[in-house]
């Protein structure tokens, strides 16, 4: 991983930089389906702890080779007029290393009492019981809003980028770009 791209959201009066993001997001995992082979890994050099949100750059980390494949799929299209691009270019001799993850929320009491309903043949009361409204989970981490493939239901894709280390771990990525173990450059 020697190279990376860097894609900047561009203020629009019409869209928040946010809903940009996200449909940013979508067309890059649509991409990474058809050419990373786990190649691929991304992150938010703006994100912010203290606030939840990702900011306006992504920047997508690969080799030189892989990096070429996925903006030969000309997958930004439609979206070139709300975003600048710069790359690919080398990693700087110097940087840090961090893994970018996907973290999933258990936010629907409603959707684990129907599974535990098929799983285990229970009615709705005793999953009422088993699994209250408080068992909601709600995580302060930025996010994407994302729309399924599969079913069209919209959803929220958390983001963790975590602690800051001296050496990177190798490894593959996800077709979101992600990876629990393996980093991708921090400059």
């Amino acid at each position: 991983m020697d190279h990376y791209i860097e894609i900047r959201v561009l203020p629009d009066p019409e869209f928040p930089a946010n809903h940009l993001m996200s449909a940013l997001f979508s067309k890059l995992h649509r991409a990474l389906v058809a050419v990373a082979e786990g190649e691929i890994g991304i992150s938010f050099p703006d994100a912010a702890s203290e606030r939840p949100r990702l900011g306006e750059r992504l920047r997508v980390h690969g080799s030189a080779a892989a990096l070429d494949r996925l903006m030969d799929l000309d997958w930004l299209k439609g979206m070139r007029d709300h975003v600048s691009i710069q790359g690919p270019a080398a990693i700087p001799e110097t940087v840090r290393f961090r893994t970018v993850s996907r973290v999933q929320a258990h936010s629907s009491p409603e959707r684990m009492r129907r599974r535990l309903m098929k799983r285990h043949e229970i009615d709705v009361e005793h999953a009422k019981q088993q699994i209250p409204d408080s068992a909601a989970e709600y995580l302060n981490l930025p996010y994407l809003e994302i729309r399924s493939q599969s079913t069209g239901q919209r959803f929220r894709l958390f983001v963790r980028q975590g602690l800051i280390k001296e050496a990177p771990t190798p490894g593959r990525f996800s077709t979101y770009g992600f990876s629990d173990h393996a980093t991708v450059p921090w400059f």
